[in-house]
This record gives C-alpha cells, sequence and structure tokens, in this order.
C-alpha cells in the first residue's frame, strides 16, 4: 500500500534545507535580511500566531515587534523564500500573546498540511537549542553556530548537533480485530495505538516486540514497516509497523497504560469516523496512529 497519506502531520514539507550553505555565516545573514524571509517565533514551546494572514510566518519587523528574541536556526527554503526559527527571550504574557501549542493548532485544524509541517521542524530545532545551552560533556556553556546545526563548547571543543528520538509505534493486529490502549493523559474516550522508544542496541521490530510484551503482556509474529512520521514533542521521528498476536489473552501493564483490548475492525471503523456508540474514538488524522488504525480498516474492505 502506498505511503502517502495527505493528512498526516508535521509530514511531506516540500523544504530545500540548504545543507551545503547553513554553516556559512555570511550566507545565513544574507538569507535574514531578504524581503521573503520570515521567522516561525516560540514563546516557550507556544507557536506565536501573529503573521499577516494569523498564521506562524512573521517577517523581520513582526518579529521584532514581539520584543527580544533569539534566532534558533536556518531552516532552509519554503518554496524559495528562507525561513527561521526563532525563540522570544522576554515573552508578553500570555493574555498578549497569539500563541498556541502546535498539537492543539493541529487537533483543531488550525494549521495543517506545509504550514504545520514548518511549524513542527521550527519546533524540534529550536526546542534542541533550549535543552542543549550546556555541553553533555564538560557541562559547560555552549555556543550556536551561525545557522543553528550545531552547538560549540568554548571550553572543550565537544561539537553537539540536533538529535531525533526513534519510536515504534505498533498496530497489533489477531484476525479481524486490533489492539488498541488508553493511557492516563488521554482524552475519555480515546484509544489509540501502543508505542515506546528505540532502545540502544535494538532494531525497529526489536523494539515493537518487547513494546508489545511489555505492555500487553503479548507475542507477536513478523513486523512490517508502514510509514513513518516527525514527531516534534520535542523531536522523535514515529516508525508505524504491523504485526500480528500469536495469542489472544492481553495481560496489560497498569504502571505504562490505563487499559488495553481489544477491538473488531468495523467497531475500529467507527471510532475513527467517531460515530462509535459508546463514544469512543481514535486519536485525529493529524497523528500516525489514526492513518495505521485506518490501514487496518480499508484492508478488511
Amino acid at each position: 500500500m502506498s505511503d502517502e497519506t495527505p493528512e498526516l502531520g508535521y509530514a511531506r514539507m516540500r523544504m530545500d534545507r540548504m545543507a551545503e550553505k547553513r554553516d556559512d555565516a555570511a550566507f545565513v545573514e544574507a538569507e535574514a535580511a531578504r524581503d521573503d524571509a520570515r521567522f516561525l517565533a516560540f514563546a516557550g514551546d507556544a507557536l506565536v500566531m501573529a503573521g499577516e494572514d494569523g498564521g506562524p510566518l512573521l517577517d523581520a519587523a513582526a518579529l521584532s515587534a514581539l520584543g527580544p528574541s533569539s534566532r534558533a536556526a536556518y531552516l532552509g527554503r519554503h518554496h524559495g523564500a528562507p525561513r527561521f526559527a526563532a525563540s522570544l527571550t522576554d515573552a508578553p504574557g500570555d493574555d498578549d500573546l497569539p500563541a498556541s501549542d502546535l498539537r492543539a493548532l493541529a487537533v483543531e485544524a488550525r494549521l495543517a498540511g506545509e504550514a504545520l509541517a514548518l511549524g513542527g521542524y521550527a519546533k524540534s530545532m529550536a526546542a534542541w537549542h533550549a535543552r542543549h545551552r550546556f555541553c553533555a560533556n564538560c557541562g559547560s556553556a555552549t555556543d550556536a553556530a551561525p545557522g543553528g546545526w550545531r552547538r560549540v563548547c568554548a571550553s572543550c571543543g565537544a561539537l553537539h548537533f540536533p538529535r531525533v528520538d526513534p519510536v515504534a509505534i505498533m498496530l497489533v493486529t489477531r484476525g479481524d480485530r486490533c489492539l488498541l490502549g488508553r493511557q492516563a493523559r488521554f482524552p475519555p474516550g480515546m484509544w489509540s495505538c501502543l508505542a515506546g522508544f528505540v532502545e540502544p542496541g535494538e532494531t525497529v521490530e526489536d523494539a515493537a516486540r518487547r513494546e508489545i510484551k511489555e505492555e500487553a503482556g503479548l507475542d507477536v509474529g513478523p513486523v512490517a514497516y508502514e510509514l513513518s512520521q516527525p514527531w516534534p514533542f520535542p523531536s522523535q521521528l514515529m516508525l508505524g509497523v504491523s504485526c500480528e498476536a500469536l495469542s489472544d489473552e492481553i495481560t496489560p501493564d497498569f504502571e505504562e497504560l490505563e487499559d488495553a483490548r481489544w477491538f473488531a475492525r468495523d467497531e475500529a471503523a467507527l471510532m475513527l469516523a467517531r460515530t462509535h456508540g459508546d463514544g469512543l474514538f481514535a486519536p485525529p488524522p493529524s497523528a500516525i496512529a489514526h492513518h495505521l488504525l485506518r490501514r487496518f480498516v480499508q484492508r478488511g474492505g
């Protein structure tokens, strides 16, 4: 099946990252000075929505009007125009600032498509800088390189680069049923796929089998790759896989999950459509779990 899923959030952005030029300080400064340069600014983890159209793209004047900021990273050119991530250093109070959580913007469909993908990309870079102000090698302060794609420790010389954490997210099936779980932090009624970080020394397949065993007490057979998704909370790569359980009995880990159970294929279809009689529902289309579940439903058809 094709992995083209237009509604998948934070993904499929047509971006020239200008990797061969982003360490050139003079080039980056020239990009920032262009009339068509735009900035995505964050107040903490919230994206500022103060562009001319009420969106996230700010020109230099609009960014300056928000107060002091630091340029986090040169993101590259989006449809030929320079894009930057920035962080406000002295943001106005919440009541004065049109800023929103990126996940809420996606769920509420206030930001979608390439605009959401660009926001996620910028958020990951801004969050990386915020979390790596000190050297993991010696503890001294680090400085950002001109394009924002590395941080340098002036004390020991260590170089630090943006990182992405891989996460396996699994759709477990057995015949015409799929396994879904709930965490206490989920909205009431929402069920989703099981997921967990890939640990050192593991393949994605190994991680999927381990997480399913730990969280649901199930052994599974072959694990097949489905699709992937950047997930900027703060910077993960969700690796979607499907697998067939070798037994029916579930033993949920109630420290990790509030509950886990099997759902019939037609019940999963109702949850995707948000027409389930008990008010149960799947994650929104911006989340990879939605598309894993949709593939399961469609394959039954």
